[in-house]
C-alpha cells in the first residue's frame, strides 16, 4: 500500500515538474528583457482599449479610500492628466515597477494624478500593512486602498500590475496589463501631456 501512494505522489510530481516546464517559457514570453509587455500582448488588457487603438472610452468611475481613510471618487480627479495603477505588495511584477512609479510621481505630480490603486483583500494586502511597506521602501506617490474591490470590477483588474491612461476629459486613452518599464510609462505619460495641451 506505501509502495503505490509512493509511486503515484512520484507520478504527480513528475506531471507537475512537466507542466510547469512547458508553461514557464510561454509566460516567459510574455514579457520584454526591460520588463515590459513583449510582443503582440505589449498593451494586451481585459476590456480596456489596446495602446494603438484611436478610439477613446469614458473611463468608469469607482471609490476607494484614501490614506485617511475618506472616500475619495476617480471623477474627483477630472480635468487633469490620470495615471491609475492597479497594484498589490505580494505581487512581484508589481513590485518591480513601484520605482519607475515613485521617480515618474515626483517628476510629473504636478501636471498628472498618480492614483496608485492597492488590491487591499484584508488578508494578503491590509491597509497597515500597505502603510508599512510604503514606509519601509520610500514610496511617497499617493495610494488609495481598494478595500471594497469597487476601482478592480470598474476596470476589470483581475490581473496586475495594469496601468490605465486617462485624458483631461475623463476618457481612457491607453491601458497596460503587466509590469512597464520606466521608458514605456514615460512614453505614455508624456503623450498624455501632448495631448492635454
Amino acid at each position: 500500500m506505501k509502495k503505490k501512494t509512493v509511486i503515484l505522489l512520484a507520478a504527480a510530481l513528475i506531471l507537475l515538474l512537466a507542466a510547469a516546464a512547458f508553461l514557464y517559457p510561454r509566460l516567459a514570453q510574455r514579457y520584454a528583457t526591460d520588463g515590459s509587455p513583449a510582443g503582440s500582448a505589449s498593451s494586451e488588457t481585459v476590456s480596456l482599449p489596446e495602446e494603438s487603438a484611436p478610439e477613446k472610452i469614458p473611463a468608469p468611475d469607482f471609490t476607494v479610500l484614501d490614506a485617511e481613510g475618506n472616500s475619495v471618487s476617480l471623477s474627483d480627479f477630472f480635468g487633469k492628466p490620470i495615471v491609475i495603477n492597479f497594484w498589490a505588495t505580494w505581487c512581484g511584477p508589481c513590485k518591480s515597477e513601484l520605482p519607475a512609479f515613485q521617480s515618474l510621481s515626483e517628476s510629473y505630480g504636478q501636471d498628472v494624478t498618480f492614483l496608485m490603486v492597492n488590491m487591499t483583500d484584508g488578508s494578503r494586502d491590509t491597509v497597515d500593512g500597505v502603510k508599512e511597506f510604503l514606509a519601509d521602501n520610500g514610496y511617497t506617490f499617493p495610494v488609495y486602498f481598494d478595500t471594497k474591490q469597487n476601482a478592480a470590477t470598474a476596470y476589470g483588474a483581475y490581473s496586475i500590475p495594469a496601468t490605465v491612461f486617462i485624458d483631461t476629459e475623463g476618457m481612457v486613452v491607453n491601458a497596460y496589463l503587466g509590469a512597464m518599464s520606466e521608458k514605456t510609462l514615460t512614453n505614455c505619460i508624456e503623450s498624455l501631456l501632448e495631448n492635454a495641451e
